[in-house]
């Protein structure tokens, strides 16, 4: 049988329209503190878990962006910290065909949504490494978070009055 002659792909062959691919994914910060140990170990309240969370991101190249979630998990009994856990999961995209008034969106929702599973293994495992069970983050919808601060930066300001 001979070999059939197969058809060039159109164009230069790189794929046309919007596209996100992940160059790198790291942590960029892990800081653990454990301060009450060994006596935390012995309290028989139940610690209150507060979680904080915040992302960035920058332009790193002419596609390049640099996306970096940050989590931080406190736990406090008594009125004193248990634990403090707080990682800076980070990523490295190339981002694409993508119109310049669709980019905060894929930068505040997309990328972050790539980091968070990264994120969420980490604190868990830096947790139990505390000597505490695992803190296991339910996933956050970062849809939503945006949204939310759109409709924020949209309110009136009340006016001042004196």
């Amino acid at each position: 049988m001979a070999d059939q002659p197969t058809a060039a792909p159109e164009g230069d062959g790189t794929p046309q329209g919007p596209g996100l691919a992940i160059e790198r994914i790291y942590v960029k910060d892990l800081s653990v503190e454990n301060p009450g140990a060994p006596q935390s170990f012995q309290m028989t309240e139940a610690p209150s878990i507060e979680i904080g969370l915040r992302t960035r991101a920058e332009q790193v190249g002419q596609d390049g962006y640099e996306c970096v979630l940050t989590i931080t998990v406190t736990a406090t009994a008594a009125g004193k910290t248990v634990f403090l856990i707080e990682v800076s999961q980070a990523g490295l995209f190339v981002i694409r065909g993508v119109p310049a008034s669709d980019m905060q969106p894929v930068l505040a929702i997309a990328c972050p949504n790539v980091l968070f599973p990264y994120a969420r293994e980490t604190i868990a495992s830096a947790v139990t490494r505390t000597g505490f069970p695992p803190v296991h983050l339910a996933p956050i919808n970062f849809e939503a978070l945006y949204q939310q601060q759109l409709a924020q930066m949209q309110e009136p300001v009340p006016a001042v009055t004196n």
